[in-house]
């Protein structure tokens, strides 16, 4: 065994085998509890891609009903790894998975941009989420217009022809940059910028999203021997204020950043705003201060995205690097880049998630080929306090089931439910405790009936635990978690515990949660008595 020091944390590190469970997957499920017991706070989430059909649709032109299906089976795939969160990308080239004034219909979803579905993808995507407490977060790409074209050549501003007539760059070229093979929308000018946050907005007030997301696509990455061709719009707009043309479009993406923070709070204040940026902000050659890496690009340098300054000024409520390297990977480690991170966010309302690369599992590269990669990461992660969770990429990866990496979540890291952090800068009034009907023993199960408060709008959702016997001892121990129920819009929020045994005693308590995740006291616990012989 290996050890590793991390800051003032140490990992213990093996090889061959796995890092809390030797022999897995042949452990037995009953001799899980000796192990660290998973935390009962933590994000846990897969990233939906629609890019290009990357998770979903699977591909363009499938019914209503095959996107509804393999959607659902997506939600239902994450329940069963004991994940709460999904990222799901809706805005992905200056289009849109629901009808908006600020971009057409996605053609990955019929093959043809501009082409109504026949229905309301987000509406339907927010709503299946929300049926099983999952958090739903908006993911939006806000200056990519375009991917890079299949014909030979760079892009030019011809290729707009290729977008459907209602598609905003059409109706303002202007505002369009061709950048190797693809265009952008120029983040320097502030009409372009504006148009931009209104139609993150359109999202904000007319679907019940839990969070706005971007990945790191701000200023595109550096192409070898070729400027972003930007100087028109520095001359107009930015040689005045700034001598270093870096500084100004560094600038235009904090505008862009601050501006959509303040947007979402205003409308509404509870829907969080989150960045997963690329993993490097600056190599330490460049900056003192920055991570001890040799990247080759950087968010700071070379995509203009001034990562520190955004949790220095607060302006996003989480930040998840995305750290797509290995423990000990000398270019860029996870294990530094995680320890940097950490000591950025310290003491700033700003949670720190970090972004897992499922994709890399099994590929051909000698740490990735060890099924202990991921799960060192995680347990890394877990000795950091200031780690809240991770989002992992993508969910076809983790289907793909590489290395049993699916397995060995859902039996093992997230065998037992988690509840999301909550985020006291946004809310920190817990809901009252709710009020616990009644449990009734009935053929098919335990029948638990919570009676609705009118009166207690907070409250998004119900935390059941159950214990067997009839103590009530630790509700702060994740392995009592039974589930989490959404708020019924009825009078009566009722779960059927189909998973106990007829001839056992169970006892149950109840917390109510709002959408902050702040988690009122547990109810009174009631005692179902065991079926008598």
């Amino acid at each position: 065994m290996k050890r590793r020091k991390i800051g003032k944390y140490v990992l213990a590190l093996t090889v061959g085998t796995s890092l809390l469970l030797p022999n897995f997957p042949t452990v037995k499920a009953e001799t899980l509890s000796q192990y660290m017991v998973p935390p009962k706070h933590e994000l846990r989430a897969a990233w939906i891609a629609s890019v290009t059909n990357i998770d979903w649709p699977s591909k363009t032109g499938l019914s209503v009903m095959q996107q509804k299906s393999e959607f659902i089976k997506l939600l239902d795939d994450v329940e069963k790894m004991g994940m709460n969160s999904v990222v799901v990308q809706i805005k992905p080239t200056a289009d849109a998975f629901y009808p908006s004034q600020y971009g057409p219909w996605s053609k990955y979803l019929t093959g043809t941009q501009g082409k109504d579905p026949g229905y309301d993808p987000l509406a339907f995507m927010v709503e299946e989420a929300h049926k099983r407490n999952i958090e739903f977060h908006a993911w939006f790409n806000p200056y990519r217009i375009t991917m890079p074209r299949t014909t030979p050549g760079n892009a030019t501003l011809e290729d707009l022809n290729t977008l459907a007539e209602s598609h905003p760059a059409r109706k303002h070229p202007d505002w369009v940059i061709p950048y190797g093979t693809q265009l952008y929308f120029d983040p320097g000018i502030p009409e372009a910028r504006q148009f931009i946050e209104d139609g993150i907005m359109e999202v904000v007030r007319n679907y019940d999203i839990d969070a706005v997301h971007m990945d790191d696509y701000f200023y595109p990455y550096r192409i070898a021997g070729q400027e972003f061709p930007d100087h028109l719009s520095y001359e107009k707009y930015g040689k005045d204020l700034f001598t270093d043309k870096d500084d100004w479009r560094r600038d235009n993406v904090d505008q862009f950043v601050k501006e959509v923070n303040e947007s979402i709070k205003q409308v509404k204040p509870y829907v969080k705003f989150g960045i997963s940026p690329f993993g490097v902000w600056r190599n330490i050659a460049k900056d003192p201060t920055g991570s001890n890496t040799t990247a080759g690009q950087t968010n700071y340098d070379d995509l203009f995205a001034d990562t520190r300054e955004w949790i220095n000024k607060e302006y996003i409520d989480y930040i998840t690097p995305q750290i797509y390297w290995n423990i000990g990977f000398e270019p860029a480690a996870y294990d530094i880049l995680a320890d940097w991170w950490t000591k950025e966010v310290e003491g700033k309302n700003v949670d720190l998630y970090i972004g897992q690369a499922a994709y890399k599992i099994n590929a051909n590269n000698e740490a990735w080929a060890l099924p202990n990669e991921l799960p060192n990461q995680i347990a890394l992660n877990r000795q950091i306090p200031q780690i809240k969770g991770s989002m992992h990429f993508s969910i076809k990866s983790l289907n793909n089931n590489p290395l049993g990496i699916k397995d060995r979540l859902s039996q093992v890291e997230y065998r037992t439910k988690a509840l999301i952090p909550s985020m006291p800068w946004i809310d920190n009034q817990a809901p009252k405790k709710p009020k616990f009907k009644k449990a009734t023993r009935i053929a098919e199960g335990n029948l638990l009936t919570i009676q609705n408060n009118p009166s207690d709008k907070d409250v998004a959702y119900y935390v059941v635990y159950r214990f067997e016997g009839k103590n009530a001892d630790n509700i702060n121990d994740a392995r009592n978690i039974l589930t989490t129920v959404r708020k019924s819009v009825k009078k009566e929020t009722t779960y059927l515990d189909s998973t106990i045994s007829q001839d056992k005693d169970y006892t149950y308590v109840i917390t109510a949660v709002d959408r902050n995740h702040n988690e009122s006291k547990e109810t009174k616990k009631i005692i179902v008595k065991a079926n008598k012989l």
